[in-house]
């Protein structure tokens, strides 16, 4: 044993013989408690989980905007059976889409890509506030495209028996999904007869502008053969 091992066993004994124990509190704590998060996931089923990048239409540029790149979810929630798509953002994990799926969707293939999908929802909740969007996504390669339709149109046969089996009087939330989403189709449709309207009413339109110049013009021609023929008179 060397002298400094001795001179500490005989200052850890004086201190034992005197009764002293020594400790001191670490001034700051390094590790908070741990908080716990709830991310409203808890009470739904994982279905499928794909790494993709999402775009979203602007209307007023007339363009896609990307949204974010992330892990896009299918989720079946436990209770109600409803079915939702829900994707966060890497690192700040903030929505960039959030929306029920329906019997009434419809997932087509983006133009020119094999591994890209396009669909519309009446109501996306990213921003927690319900917008109509047009949603774009694209995948790393085409067997992710692939699992994402097939889990998808699953989820649309899901949510479609739920509706039959709830019935029209059954009040379950499933079906007041797909009523209002039938009630948004009816308004997307009213909206874009509006938009666009008829031919034959345009056409006719035009017509009733055409007949109105050409009486305009005729009366003009009119009041002009009146003045011709009274400067006539007047001349004579």
């Amino acid at each position: 044993m060397t002298d400094e091992d001795q001179t500490t066993k005989c200052l850890d004994d004086s201190r034992e013989e005197d009764g002293v124990n020594i400790h001191f509190e670490p001034v700051v704590k390094l590790l908070p408690p741990p908080i716990e998060t709830k991310t409203l996931e808890e009470d739904e089923e994982e279905l499928i989980k794909l790494r993709a990048k999402l775009f979203r239409f602007d209307a007023t540029d007339s363009e896609w905007k990307e949204r974010g790149t992330g892990d896009v979810k299918i989720l079946k929630h436990k209770q109600n059976n409803l079915i939702r798509i829900l994707m966060r953002r890497d690192k700040t994990l903030k929505m960039c889409a959030n929306h029920y799926i329906t019997p009434h969707m419809e997932l087509l293939p983006s133009a020119g890509s094999n591994r890209a999908w396009v669909w519309s929802t009446p109501a996306d909740f990213a921003d927690l506030e319900a917008k109509k969007e047009h949603l774009a996504i694209r995948f790393g390669n085409a067997d992710n495209a692939q699992k994402f339709k097939a889990a998808f149109e699953s989820a649309q046969g899901e949510v479609k028996d739920t509706c039959e089996k709830e019935g029209p009087d059954g009040g379950g939330e499933a079906v007041a999904d797909g009523g209002n989403e039938k009630n948004d189709e009816a308004a997307k449709e009213e909206s874009e007869s509006q938009e666009k309207p008829d031919v034959d009413s345009v056409a006719e339109q035009l017509g009733e502008m055409t007949v109105k110049k050409d009486q305009s013009e005729s009366d003009q021609d009119k009041s002009d053969s009146k003045t011709e023929a009274t400067e006539q008179t007047t001349d004579t």
